[in-house]
């Protein structure tokens, strides 16, 4: 356990034991224990799979129902919006991901501030994609698909999962990283775009892994590169970009939990405590392996940090390849 998770715990458990005496549970300012009702795990571009694992393991833990909500729409803006203006009681979960650190520089309008209106409670899982080729195209590794990009500039394209999305800025960083120029083809969601690239319609793209590694298996399509910056755990025998052609690359999407942000510090701990106890338990570990998912956990400062950062990254790869959200 890292000295940040175990000061946590005991300052946790420290305020349990005071509040005990007052009569009082610390979580709640109250007599009462939290949590004391069913919460709400909302799901907006998320996969909802992974909050059902979690919120069942939080449901066997604590005896309360955890009630998957699921949002769809405006690439996550009503489900985040939904949660800000909930009481900040630890009722109400958000399960966060990279989109939400896109829409501040894709949208010009956004009804809240995600890192003013949220607070980080830890990272779940990080996601990283995979870029595949269809066996047409004449390169084995990133190193030749480069050499080939500059050899036939706006010839090669690749597909993406829609505009604005996180495979589609996967692809305009290793543009302007590889300085390449290559045409974007962006489908409605990441199947459609697998199937055609399978087809040999488009020619790379980046998917998420259990969406393509099975037609690299079967010899359907090329695994180049993977997009985080170590090798994945459910292909550890492909490469990571910066490795094998574009040092410096690197490109993970994520998923976490966020509370509104006057949540009380001692609901985010002792939920951030649990949250690292569900995703270190063997069966829910294997589970997200099989969707493509590292397990990942963390404090809630890391995750502030990680956030902050990707804000950053992405707002300036929006603004230098003028992406809007359609």
């Amino acid at each position: 356990m890292k000295m940040s998770h175990l000061a946590l715990w005991v300052g946790v458990l420290a305020a349990t034991l005071a509040g005990t005496a007052a009569g009082q549970d610390p979580s709640t300012g109250s007599g009462q224990a939290y949590p004391v009702k069913p919460i709400r795990f909302i799901v907006g571009p998320g996969p909802d799979v992974l909050a059902r694992i979690v919120g069942q393991k939080l449901t066997d833990a604590w005896g309360q129902q955890v009630l998957v909500d699921q949002r769809p729409g405006a690439g996550g803006i009503i489900a985040a919006d939904s949660v800000a203006k909930s009481p900040a009681d630890g009722y109400t979960l958000l399960l966060s991901t990279g989109t939400y650190t896109t829409i501040p520089s894709l949208y010009s309008k956004v009804p809240y501030d995600f890192e003013r209106d949220f607070a980080p409670v830890t990272l779940l899982a990080q996601l990283p994609f995979l870029l595949v080729a269809h066996p047409s195209v004449p390169a084995k590794n990133v190193q030749e698909l480069v050499r080939l990009a500059r050899a036939r500039p706006g010839q090669l394209n690749y597909a993406s999962s829609g505009n604005g999305t996180t495979a589609h800025l996967a692809g305009e960083m290793l543009k302007n990283m590889a300085r390449i120029d290559i045409v974007h083809v962006p489908y409605k969601g990441t199947v459609p775009g697998v199937i055609d690239l399978v087809a040999g319609q488009v020619h790379i793209m980046f998917a998420i892994i259990q969406s393509s590694l099975p037609y690299v298996k079967a010899g359907r399509l090329k695994a180049l590169a993977v997009s985080s910056p170590k090798r994945s755990s459910s292909a550890p025998e492909v490469p990571t970009i910066s490795e094998s052609g574009v040092p410096g690359y690197e490109f993970i999407s994520w998923n976490g939990v966020h509370v509104p942000a006057a949540t009380p510090k001692a609901i985010a701990g002792k939920l951030n405590m649990e949250l690292l106890r569900i995703i270190a338990l063997p069966d829910v570990k294997e589970k997200m392996f099989s969707l493509g998912m590292d397990v990942a956990g963390g404090t809630p400062e890391e995750f502030g940090t990680l956030v902050k950062s990707d804000i950053a990254k992405w707002a300036k790869v929006i603004r230098d390849a003028g992406i809007k959200a359609e």
